[in-house]
This record gives structure tokens, sequence and C-alpha cells, in this order.
């Protein structure tokens, strides 16, 4: 009876399982191999404008052309088009009449962090620092006391750019915000933990000598200001056409004594956006025209002309029915209707520190392959999209049929909160959409946790993605 009973439950149970088990010493190589190829990106690319940078050197190299630069287009041609320097679509043109639909996976690249205000520089008590203004959803508390770096690009009156990294090398001086002693923060302590540091104390402390004149006011910013115009050759009024991010000042490591996990800055959402971008580079002449979507401003509610709601990637989509003679009237209106979609984003990892955030059984678990969510939103999933289920039920056809694990899940329990992604944005436009993307503990913080395992996975799901014709 009890035979009956097991077999009846493997037939019959869905079957969750740690995706390290079963896999083999070479299968555990190419993981790490892939996993150290990431951990490289995620150093190398800590803000939007450094991942698309990044993201056009591995294209050309993989044999991608700008678009702009190619009259006609044909079944396998590779193209990309970036815009404004934070984000890039990347298409290889498929065998069948784009009409019949397009196959995207789209991603973000933008992360949570700390941005310069227009007027940042001043002096206080003998100090120089540099006002902020927080981007996306943050913990306050999580940015104070840690080393962080400035990247970004000043641009000045006569249309020069300059391009700054301080604070990632050794030898280079890094930065911080800094936090009262406890000896003297009882009041502090006292206050609900999201008030007890203010937004407008976010403020990054970046030196201390002044300028040898015991004529001049503000003597520590002029110093600073002095070093920097020497650096870079800029007046503080250049700070105004500045866009300058603070970012975690450390590097991303492999995590645990078995190395199976990834510890770093910014993985919500490259660990998606790098997986889709290396997936597509390894794509050649699909059955439908794939397109690799990596998005700006998903952070705050993906607006802008280089967020996923701007009009650019319809004129990605026209350039390519131009390119390839299929556009007419109202031809991207069908394409749309026809295209199906894999919403690259993270999923919240349930954490067993904070499991009553969760609702277990339909939690997503760190190491258990790429994560499905059918909707996402808040509550009464405001804000989501919520994909069908004939759809749902053809995205694990494929990542069966190709042996990729998987799991379906929430955004913790309905009602402590949720989250939305750029699912939305597409299926407004006639899509079909699911979220598809790696479990992530710590999400929002300066290190967030991935698993390798899933990091891999999520390359072959995408991948498969691609390269399937349905």
């Amino acid at each position: 009876m009890n035979d009956k009973n097991s077999e009846l439950k493997d037939k019959l149970f869905a079957k969750k399982q740690n995706g390290w088990e079963g896999i083999s010493d070479e299968e555990k190589k190419i993981i790490f191999n892939f996993s150290k190829e990431y951990i490289n990106f995620l150093n190398i690319a800590k803000t939007e404008r450094e991942v698309i940078l990044y993201s056009k050197d591995l294209a050309e190299k993989s044999g991608f052309k700008n678009i702009q630069s190619v009259n006609e287009l044909h079944a396998g041609d590779k193209v990309y088009y970036i815009n404004r320097d934070k984000n890039i679509y990347l298409a290889v043109i498929g065998e069948e009449d784009m009409k019949n639909g397009l196959h995207l996976v789209g991603a973000h690249v933008d992360s949570p962090r700390l941005d310069l205000k227009p007027n940042p520089l001043y002096e206080s008590e003998g100090f120089a620092l540099l006002r902020t203004h927080y981007y996306g959803g943050i913990k306050k508390y999580q940015w104070v006391t840690m080393p962080l770096a400035i990247h970004g690009v000043i641009v000045k009156t006569n249309g020069e750019k300059v391009n700054v990294v301080i604070g990632e090398n050794e030898e280079e001086p890094i930065f911080t915000i800094t936090d009262l002693l406890p000896h003297l923060a009882e009041e502090q302590m006292s206050k609900k933990i999201k008030d007890a540091i203010e937004g407008e104390n976010l403020n990054l402390l970046v030196g201390n000598i002044p300028f040898d004149d015991s004529k001049s006011g503000d003597k520590v910013k002029l110093n600073i200001m002095n070093i920097l115009n020497e650096k870079y050759g800029i007046v503080e009024k250049d700070f105004l056409s500045a866009e300058l991010e603070l970012v975690p000042g450390f590097k991303a490591r492999s995590l645990g004594f078995d190395e199976s996990m990834v510890a770093g800055y910014g993985q919500d959402d490259r660990a998606c956006g790098y997986t889709s971008l290396r997936a597509i580079l390894d794509t050649e002449r699909p059955k439908k025209t794939a397109i690799c979507i990596l998005a700006d401003k998903e952070e705050i509610g993906s607006v802008g002309n280089t967020g996923m709601q701007t009009k650019m990637f319809d004129v990605f989509v026209s350039e390519l029915l131009d390119k390839t003679k299929q556009n007419s009237i109202n031809a991207i209106d069908v394409v749309y209707s026809k295209s199906k979609m894999l919403s690259a984003d993270v999923n919240a990892a349930l954490d067993p520190l904070y499991s009553n955030s969760y609702e277990k059984s339909n939690a997503a678990y760190i190491g258990e392959g790429i994560g499905l969510n059918k909707y996402t939103g808040q509550r009464g999933k405001m804000g989501g999209s919520d994909a069908n289920a004939e759809f749902v039920a053809e995205v694990r056809s494929i990542l069966e049929q190709n042996n990729i694990q998987y799991n379906i899940s929430e955004l913790g329990k309905v009602d402590v909160g949720g989250g939305g992604t750029i699912a939305y944005i597409l299926a407004n436009k006639g899509m079909d959409v699911v979220d598809c993307g790696v479990a992530v503990l710590s999400m929002h913080s300066p290190y967030e946790v991935t698993s390798k395992f899933d990091i891999y996975t999520a390359y072959r799901a995408y991948k498969a993605f691609y390269d399937y014709n349905i």
C-alpha cells in the first residue's frame, strides 16, 4: 500500500526540489563558470549607462549591427538600437513573417540607488558633503556607514561629456554616509525604522581639508571644488547637468562555504538583464523574430523616454518592419497582438528569517530554478499583469520539454504588500506576457543574494523561449 501511495504521489503531486540535487560535476562546472562571468558583469556595470555600454560591446562582438547602419534585414540578421545610452533593444530576425508575432524577453537595468541633487555640494561644521535624493524603493537605514562609489556623467554646456567613476579601485578614495553613535541615539532608536534615517540626511561625506586661504569662507567646499576642477575640468554649475549615482563601493562575490550563491548590488534586475542578453547573443536564426529589451526607469514606474512606457520601442519595431519589407498600415498592432513575452524580472525569495511574510506553498525558493509569476501587483493584484492560463501552459511546456526546472509563485502574502514589473506595459499592447525571473534574497538592498543554479537556469529558459515556435 505504501509503495502504491508513493507511486501515486510521484505521479500526481507537484515536486519541489533543490536544483543542485542530482546534477553532474560537469553541469556544476558549467554553472560556476557562467556565474563567474555574471559576477564580473555585476562589478563592471553598476549603473544603467554602464550596462548598456557593456551590452553594446558584447553585442558587436557577437555580430550584431546598429540598426541605423543597415538598409535591409533578412532571416538570421542581428541588430540593436540604443536609446539615449540608457536602454537597448536587440533583435535576431526570424524565418517567419513578423506579423506572426515576436518572441520577446524584457528586463530592466536600473536599480535602487542614491542620486546627487542638482546643487549637491555644501560645507557644514568643517566637512564637505553632497546632498542626495534616493531613487526607487529603498530602506534608508541600509545605505549609511558603508563604502559608496560615485558613477555617472557630467555634461557641460559646450556638449563635452565627462565620465565619472571613483571609489571602485583600492587606490581610490571611497565615500560614506555617517550615522549617530548608539550612545546618543536613544531618540533615534525609539522611532519607527522607516523614520530613523531621514531622506534629507542621506548626505555623502566627501572631505575635511580646508583650502589654504585664510580669507575664504567655505574653505573645505572650495578645496573639494578645486580638486574636481583640476581632475574633471568642471565648475559648480556643471552639477546642474550631471547624472551622478551613488552605488555600493564593494564587489559582488560568491557566497557560502559551497559558493552556491552570488552576493552583490543591483541583481534586481541585472540578474535577468544579463541572462536575457546572453541568451539573445547565443540565438541563431529563430523561427520567430527574437527581441531582448533592457529598459530603464522601472524602479520609478517605467516612465520617461528611456522607460518601458516610451514610444521608442515602437520606433524600433517599426524599423524592423520597414527593413524586412513587412510594414503596412496597422502592421505594428498586428505584430503586437500575435507576440509573446517573458517579463524577465526578479522575484522575492522566501527568507527563513522572515518567513511570516510569505505563504510558503506559493513562495519562490532560492535554488529551485526559474520562477514564474502568473501575476504581480499589490493586494488585489492592483497594477499587475495577470497572464492567461493558455500562455502559462505554453511556457510550462517549453520549460518541461527542455528539462528546465521552474516554480510558480507569488510575491509574498496577499495583504502584506506586493510589487510590479514591466509586464503590464507590453500586455497593454496586446501581447501575451508572463513574469519569469530569478528569486532574490534581500531585494532592493545594497547587497542582494541569488542562486548560481537559478542564474544559469534563467539563461537556459530565455534561450529556449527565443528558439521555440509557438
